[in-house]
């Protein structure tokens, strides 16, 4: 099978590629390296069935050329971090959408399965325990730039169904929420990776206001997992999933949890939002997924304890480090 990934040297992405390359598929790569890193390949670039395409999404000539010949396309491009989306909601917004429409398009012309990855973030600030796919989304006003990325996605989603619908694609849909591990950077405001390379330096990790903030952080291996094995399903029931850890915790936890695995001598740091994403940003209080229909559809969800995932992040960080 051929399959394509855009946003192939991305985080999520290196992690794809290794699984398509080990099941013995061919891979394309589309990455413009603005977010991606070619680091993240380079344990891959000499593979004989993986190709790398060095440019942009935005190029509707690149994507057709990308697109011809595949059978599968897991659309993982995108921008990415909240820090990024606060202070380039423009460049979200046409990275998003624009793109995403025209693989759509070419998709139904080259008879691909289509898989969309989107985000938690399409829930807004959805005030419910846990997040169920058919939930409401609840975003909030336009003068908070943090809301283009998820409005922007759930375009995507919108998108993505139409064309299911209209032209019989088949699309899967993963809303990710909060994946990390080994390869990860904290550049774009990835908390875990933050707070590893921080503890690992002698800084105290930086936690944004009370720290009360809940999430669930799932490992990039297990993510992968399922993405694929959503993929590889012939007769979806559902065609929108939740991927993630259910287990929440606060950032405040987190970071303590971090430190008494890297050194207990440190003591949390506590900043305003205002001081790193400006006065008009806002936040999600608790961000917790329902992986039933995950669950019920594979047999299998991602389970990793935190601790498990914290020491795999660690020991790689201290490679990374030279430490």
């Amino acid at each position: 099978m051929k399959c394509l990934i855009t946003g192939g040297a991305g985080f999520i992405g290196g992690y794809v590629t290794e699984y398509l390359l080990n099941e013995g598929h061919e891979v394309t790569i589309l990455d413009n390296l603005s977010t991606g890193r070619a680091s993240n390949l380079d344990h891959l670039k000499d593979h004989p069935k993986l190709t790398i395409r060095v440019g942009s999404i935005t190029d509707p000539v690149l994507l057709s050329e990308v697109m011809a010949g595949q059978d599968e396309v897991y659309h993982l491009a995108a921008a990415v971090g909240v820090k990024l989306v606060a202070e380039d909601p423009v460049r979200t917004i046409e990275t998003n959408i624009y793109p995403t429409e025209l693989l759509l398009r070419l998709a139904v012309q080259g008879g691909q399965k289509f898989f969309l990855a989107s985000t938690s973030e399409a829930y807004g600030k959805n005030e419910k325990d846990r997040w169920v796919e058919d939930d409401d989304l609840h975003f909030g006003p336009t003068s908070k730039p943090r809301w283009a990325y998820g409005c922007s996605k759930a375009i995507d989603e919108f998108l993505a169904l139409a064309y299911h619908q209209k032209f019989g694609l088949p699309v899967v849909i993963g809303r990710f929420f909060n994946v990390v591990g080994p390869r990860q950077v904290g550049n774009y405001g990835m908390v875990i990776p933050r707070f590893v390379e921080a503890a690992l330096q002698g800084t105290a990790p930086t936690v944004y206001d009370d720290g009360e903030q809940v999430r669930c952080f799932a490992h990039v291996s297990e993510v992968v997992k399922c993405v694929v094995g959503l993929m590889r399903q012939d007769n979806l029931e559902h065609r929108l999933f939740n991927i993630g850890s259910d287990a929440p915790i606060s950032i405040r936890e987190l970071a303590e949890r971090v430190i008494a695995l890297v050194d207990p001598s440190l003591k949390i740091q506590y900043v305003p939002y205002k001081d790193y994403y400006g006065h008009d940003f806002e936040d999600v209080r608790r961000r917790v997924p329902d992986t039933t229909r995950l669950y019920e559809t594979l047999g299998f969800k991602p389970e990793m304890t935190l601790d498990e995932i914290l020491k795999d992040t660690i020991e790689s960080k201290k490679k990374e480090l030279g430490r």
